[in-house]
């Protein structure tokens, strides 16, 4: 059977499209292999949100050439984001590129591999070095990624709801490389999910760029209810489903209903990854936000009042083309005043064909400004987390175990309803997959440490 890898820069979006290409490889009667020496089919599917990961992409594609030495039939190819905004171009820049699918092609990709390796196998030498260019749109794309290859007890999977956005902020590449929003049908997300929890699963996470705003051209508000909160209400109702999450939303779908949600369905999980950007009105009407960092501050506040335990994370952009001193304050200063439990710093970077990469060179700033903001704002996020981190010592948190620990494979890894990660004692065996209570200890960094509470002990308060 040929052999399959697959490298995967990016978010859980793109985690979720590789995982759709592996299942239909395997349906297909192909092997799925995490050795890239042993490969028949070599793909990397790509990030472009910041050159950083197309670079690593890049050289990942180029540091890989070398194989095709001793396995002469070996099919290359780019999937994703950077596939779908550079095309063509990349079989110029990486030669030895066999395959460019784009970001609605996904479902193409094995039939696209077929074409290439079939003849190679059958040592048909003038198709040796045929290639393919996969990129153009099409219709109902979005609702292809709905299979799912599931590990021995898995614990959560991701599920996409939409693909696409059309907020078009001047430094996002994404509504040109994902397409304009498109919804899927209720009733097919729900479905999915139910068949993921008939195979042991009992978290998933619903994916879309702007995923709050799911729905919203295709289907009507049903009870002043958007369709994501209807969404929402439909997958709670599955048995046997504990938790439900959702990444990732933005400000302007955060409307009473969503709020409201969060006091009547308790499977949501007691966390959001809210993207903030900037704290700056002037940088954020820059970047095409439609909102002020004053309406930013009152929807955390609502969500924290309509769950008190909620975890809240965030996505910032520093450096960000004109954005001066006082600017950045501004955003160290939002920072400060809603304490994230963790948020995810970006230097500004610039993309391809998006309104801020024209914006004047004279407003461009130094790498070395940017640097400095960065180091700078992560050592104030980090120093909240720890300090945040710190009160959950001596407490019990109830916790999905998702398996080993990726740093100590002796100990198990897993994460409470508001999104903390804790390492605990226990059995692979037993406890991935399942609910435990652990007493928290101790902290450092950003995980917690503690002990597993046995059935038969009483739990700490």
């Amino acid at each position: 059977m040929p052999r399959v890898f697959i490298k995967t820069y990016g978010c859980q979006m793109n985690v979720r499209d590789s995982e759709q290409v592996a299942q239909m490889f395997e349906e297909r009667g192909y092997t799925m292999t995490p050795q890239e020496t042993e490969a028949d089919v070599i793909l990397i599917n790509t990030c472009s949100v910041r050159d950083q990961a197309e670079q690593k992409a890049l050289g990942k594609m180029g540091n890989m050439g070398k194989y095709r030495e001793k396995t002469p039939h070996l099919v290359y190819g780019f999937m994703g984001c950077m596939a779908q905004s550079r095309g063509p171009e990349l079989l110029k820049n990486v030669p030895h590129t066999d395959l460019v699918v784009g970001t609605q092609k996904y479902h193409k990709v094995v039939d696209h591999v077929d074409a290439l390796l079939r003849p190679r196998l059958e040592h048909r030498m003038d198709d040796l070095r045929q290639t393919i260019v996969d990129v153009e749109e099409e219709e109902a794309s979005q609702n292809t990624i709905r299979d799912h290859v599931l590990t021995e007890k898995q614990a959560t999977a991701f599920v996409s709801i939409m693909q696409g956005c059309n907020m078009k902020c001047t430094f996002c590449i994404v509504p040109y490389t994902r397409g304009g929003e498109r919804g899927r049908p209720i009733q097919e997300v729900v479905d999915e999910v139910k068949s993921l929890v008939d195979r042991g699963v009992k978290e998933v996470t619903l994916l879309g760029q702007i995923v709050n705003l799911y729905g919203r051209h295709e289907f009507p508000k049903v009870d002043n209810k958007s369709p994501f909160v209807q969404l929402l209400e439909a997958v709670h109702a599955i048995e046997g489903l504990e938790r439900i999450r959702f990444t990732s939303p933005h400000p302007i779908g955060y409307k009473a209903d969503l709020v409201e949600a969060f006091t009547y369905l308790p499977k949501l999980a007691s966390h959001i990854h809210f993207p903030m950007q900037s704290g700056s009105d002037r940088i954020l009407k820059a970047m095409h936000r439609p909102y002020k960092a004053a309406k930013f501050l009152e929807i955390c506040e609502s969500m924290k009042a309509a769950r008190p335990d909620l975890g809240i994370t965030t996505d910032i952009i520093v450096g960000f083309p004109g954005e001066t001193e006082e600017d950045y304050i501004a955003t160290r200063d939002l920072v400060k005043q809603i304490e994230f439990d963790n948020a995810f710093v970006f230097r500004y970077s610039k993309r391809k064909n998006t309104p801020a990469a024209e914006m004047d060179e004279s407003i461009q700033l130094p790498e070395k400004v940017k640097e400095e903001r960065n180091q700078d704002l992560l050592k104030v996020v980090n120093e909240i987390s720890a300090r945040k981190n710190a009160t959950f010592v001596g407490e019990t948190m109830r916790v999905l175990c998702e398996g080993p620990s990726k740093t100590n494979a002796e100990r198990m890894s897993g994460r409470a309803s508001n999104n903390k990660i804790v390492i605990f004692d226990g059995n692979a065996q037993r406890h991935t997959g399942e609910m435990v209570d652990i007493h928290i200890r101790e902290t450092t960094g950003f995980s917690l440490y503690g002990d597993l509470i046995m059935a038969d002990e009483p739990a700490f308060v």
